[in-house]
Formats: C-alpha cells, sequence, structure tokens
C-alpha cells in the first residue's frame, strides 16, 4: 500500500508542478509523512525533489542567470545544513505531549510540532492575496538564500519563498525557471548531505525501506511530468493553490496533534 500512495502522489504532484511552477516536494511530504517519522519524511521527499530537478537542469541550466544564483547561494547552503541539522535534533526528542483515543496514544515529538506549525502558517499564507504577490528588492536576494535555505532545511519548503525573491530579479520565464531550479539544487544537496550524517549518527539506515519508496517516488514523478506533457489541460493555479494550502493545513494539524509523524 505505501508503494501505491507514494507513486500516485508523487506522479499527481509531478504533473500539477510542471504546468503551475509550485514545488513537488509541498505535495509530496504529507504521502512520505503517512508511513515514517518527519525527519525521515522531509528527507525522503528531498531527494525525489533533488533527482527531479537534476532532471529539469539538464534542459534548463544555459538559462539560468549564475549572479543571481551565487547570490543565493552563498547564504542558502549553510542556511539549509542548519535547518537540516535542527530537524535531526528536534526528530530525535521524546514527545512533547501525549493524548488517547480509540484505545492508542499520540503525541508529537519535537519535529512533528515544529514542521506542523510551519505547514499551518505556510497554508495560511498561501490563501492571502498579499502574500501571493509580495516581491522583494534584487538587493535582499541573500536574505532569500538565507530564508529559502533555512526552512527548506527544516521543512523542505522553499519554492513560495524562493519565488518571493526572485520575482523583482528582471528575469524572463525560462530564466526564471531555470535559475529557481539551480537554487533548489544547491538547497537540497546541502541539506540532504546534513540529513545523511544525521541519520547515521541517529542510527538510521539510509538504504532501507526508504531508499525503495525514493526509488518509486522518483519514478513516478517523471512519468507523471511526460504525462502532463501529452494528456493535462492547464489547471488554474488559484485551483491548485488552495489544493496545496488545504492539504498543508490538514498535514500540520495532524502533525501537531501527533496523528503523523
Amino acid at each position: 500500500m505505501d508503494m501505491v500512495v507514494i507513486a500516485v502522489v508523487a506522479a499527481l504532484a509531478s504533473a500539477l508542478t510542471l504546468y503551475s511552477g509550485f514545488g513537488l516536494g509541498t505535495i509530496l511530504l504529507p504521502a512520505f509523512a503517512l508511513f515514517f517519522p518527519v525527519p525521515v519524511a522531509v528527507a525522503a521527499t528531498g531527494v525525489v525533489h533533488l533527482l527531479n530537478n537534476i532532471f529539469k537542469a539538464g534542459l534548463l541550466w544555459r538559462q539560468a542567470d549564475w549572479r543571481v544564483v551565487l547570490r543565493f547561494g552563498i547564504t542558502a547552503v549553510p542556511a539549509a545544513m542548519l535547518g537540516a541539522w535542527l530537524l535531526a535534533r528536534l526528530g530525535d526528542t521524546p514527545q512533547l505531549f501525549t493524548w488517547n483515543a480509540m484505545g492508542r496514544s499520540f503525541g508529537p515529538t519535537g519535529a512533528s510540532l515544529a514542521v506542523g506549525l510551519l505547514l499551518l502558517i505556510f497554508a495560511l499564507l498561501e490563501l492571502q492575496s498579499w502574500f501571493q504577490t509580495l516581491a522583494a528588492p534584487p538587493r535582499l536576494q541573500p536574505l532569500g538564500g538565507l530564508v529559502t535555505g533555512f526552512f527548506g532545511g527544516l521543512t523542505g519548503q522553499q519554492g513560495a519563498l524562493r519565488s518571493i525573491f526572485l520575482l523583482r530579479a528582471g528575469l524572463d520565464a525560462k530564466p526564471f525557471i531555470a535559475t529557481g531550479v539551480m537554487i533548489a539544487i544547491l538547497v537540497d544537496l546541502a541539506r540532504l548531505s546534513t540529513y545523511a550524517a544525521s541519520f547515521t549518527a541517529l542510527g538510521l539506515n539510509p538504504a532501507g525501506r526508504e531508499a525503495h519508496l525514493v526509488g518509486v517516488g522518483t519514478l513516478a514523478a517523471f512519468a507523471g511530468a511526460w504525462a502532463a506533457t501529452r494528456h493535462l489541460e492547464k489547471l488554474t493555479i488559484t485551483a491548485i493553490r488552495s489544493l496545496v494550502a488545504a492539504l498543508m493545513g490538514l498535514i500540520g494539524l495532524a502533525l501537531c496533534a501527533g496523528v503523523l509523524g
């Protein structure tokens, strides 16, 4: 069942991402969180996200504005490592509180509560019209790297935050997408290296069941993107934004309550 769920969600998420520009990780994270603790779910989502972006980079890297990538990367890389380190530390905490229902005990760890609260905040922001049009001046791009990297490492959510600092960079459509992809790869590489080191220290096996689900998710994501180019009509960004926000809100509540993670 876990293989089926991950495959279906990854394929659908990749198809939506192709047209909407929203992050694959935003939709895929909750699916992994159904089967793994939050730190492992964020890391597994990050692997699929990285491989999907490497695929895109192979097609678009010539269009990237490397000056903007550098301004983001200088701060994004260390910030992503810090966020990933913090996630691993929070995931190693005991349940902060417990409650019982239907003969079972539930309760969030530090990681579940932190990621759940942030998902709730991001879900509310996605529905705000002022947030959807928010754009920072180019001089704040290093700050954008800091914010994008840290929250990318801690929660895996980075696309919406990155766009705020790229919208006024003076980039056309293709350079905007390509530059965002290259920044995302830098963040993913930084956070995944930290996840790997932290999980090894915690005694988690990176080559176990997680690896199989990551492989399934990656292949399904590629298939979803391929199918979308041939069979799906372009969906409205408003509809996708509402869907993503609702999903983040529900999963955020579940993580805060300790039902997931």
